[in-house]
């Protein structure tokens, strides 16, 4: 049994739902809370995460960063080198996913050229009249990013849990590889 810790930055445009999300994450989808006040900072969340089909799990500190472009000087104090990273916009907003690449940029240059595993979340699929981003060229942008692509609904809890599972596999997974590679450089 192998019990990891992994740092997960979530980021993105404020107002997209990043808060919401990870607290449906965090309270295993027993409540969205309608009222939020707007991230000023870093908050930060933990929870275990069972890898599927081992006794393995992975500890999940995921860390809420503000989306306020004023902000983020004083967010980006408090990363600190992160693990995973999980980056949101709101399906009804192109902007927010015109954004994206900004905030991408903003985070490979503070991992300093790490490859840091990812995924991107078109959260509020609840709204699908208003929809703007649609599912295939948001796919397309992540997999150029090299990234997972997910579509969650924070207010109806549909599909919160997968980004972040996704993640903490894609963590476990990163470990066992090192391991065999280290394994392999032993002698005999």
């Amino acid at each position: 049994m192998v019990k990891l810790r992994a740092r997960c930055l979530l980021f993105g445009d404020a107002a997209v739902g990043k808060s919401s999300l990870s607290q449906v994450f965090y309270r295993d989808g027993n409540l969205f809370q309608k009222n939020y006040s707007m991230t000023t900072g870093v908050e930060l969340l933990m929870k275990y995460v069972s890898i599927p089909d081992t006794s393995d799990s992975v500890e999940l500190y995921i860390l809420d960063s503000a989306g306020k472009e004023t902000l983020l000087e004083t967010c980006e104090k408090m990363w600190g080198e992160p693990s995973l990273l999980c980056l949101v916009f709101d399906l009804t907003s192109e902007q927010s996913f015109a954004n994206c690449g900004r905030w991408m940029e903003r985070v490979r240059a503070h991992c300093q050229g790490l490859h840091v595993p990812g995924v991107l979340v078109g959260n509020k699929l609840d709204l699908s009249d208003r929809r703007e981003v649609q599912a295939p060229m948001a796919k397309e942008w992540a997999q150029s990013q090299d990234l997972e692509y997910h579509e969650t609904s924070a207010k109806e809890m549909i599909n919160c849990d997968a980004p972040f599972l996704c993640l903490a596999q894609a963590f476990h997974s990163l470990y066992q590889e090192r391991c065999e590679t280290i394994q392999n450089l032993s002698p005999g």
